[in-house]
């Protein structure tokens, strides 16, 4: 009973959360999703653009985990990991994902699915390697979501793996691939104190976008 005594102690949102017109909306999402994912970000919202990327099964069981947005343009909203990784599997089995973006200190999620692409060989090393010597070393480790036989087994392996990465920035994770999910439905929510939160979702019509309220 502690834990949900202290479950109902906890309360949301104690800041004056913005306001949003979905009138003045763009006709795209893109738009407004770089202008909420920027706005989170200069209010203080710690990184803004970690998500949660949603794929399924071989047995349509979902799974979800927390990765990194590398980009969302008119390409789609991008993301990198191994295609050896389990969600990599996952997304060669089934290739569609759904993706959630919350940010507490404005008040606002967007939730988007769609289908997912790898890209080619050449954008995923170009995207490795624009990130971080951590970046590098990490993806250099690979063997992401198999059983590990203890930790000093992965501090041996990431040694290497910094050794290396500083020494060869440019060295070459054949594994590494560039996502990309092609938004079908894309939902922004604005939270109300007064729980009259706003809903907007778009969703694509043939070569457009149509946008409609949903109930809270």
């Amino acid at each position: 009973m502690e834990f949900q005594e202290y479950l109902h102690t906890l309360r949301v949102w104690d800041v004056e959360l913005p306001q949003f017109d979905p009138e003045a909306a763009p006709d795209e999402p893109v738009a407004l999703f770089q202008e909420w994912l920027m706005h989170a970000g200069r209010a203080g919202q710690a990184e803004p653009h970690t998500m949660s990327l949603a794929t399924v099964d071989a047995d349509g069981l979902p799974d979800v985990r927390t990765v990194m947005l590398h980009g969302a343009d008119a390409g789609g909203f991008w993301f990198g990991s191994h295609s050896s990784s389990a969600k990599g599997r996952q997304l060669a089995a089934c290739p569609a994902g759904a993706l959630g973006f919350y940010w507490p200190a404005v008040g606002r999620q967007v939730r988007v699915r769609g289908a997912v692409r790898p890209s080619g060989a050449d954008a995923g090393q170009a995207d490795l390697h624009a990130r971080s010597t951590g970046a590098l070393a990490a993806a250099l480790v690979g063997r992401q979501s198999e059983v590990l036989g203890s930790l000093d087994e992965l501090a041996a392996a990431s040694e290497r793996a910094w050794a290396r990465a500083e020494v060869a920035p440019d060295a070459p994770v054949p594994s590494w691939t560039l996502y990309a999910l092609d938004p079908v439905e894309v939902e922004f929510f604005q939270g109300d104190a007064r729980r009259r939160h706003v809903r907007l979702r778009y969703r694509r019509e043939g070569a457009g976008w149509v946008r409609e309220l949903l109930w809270p």
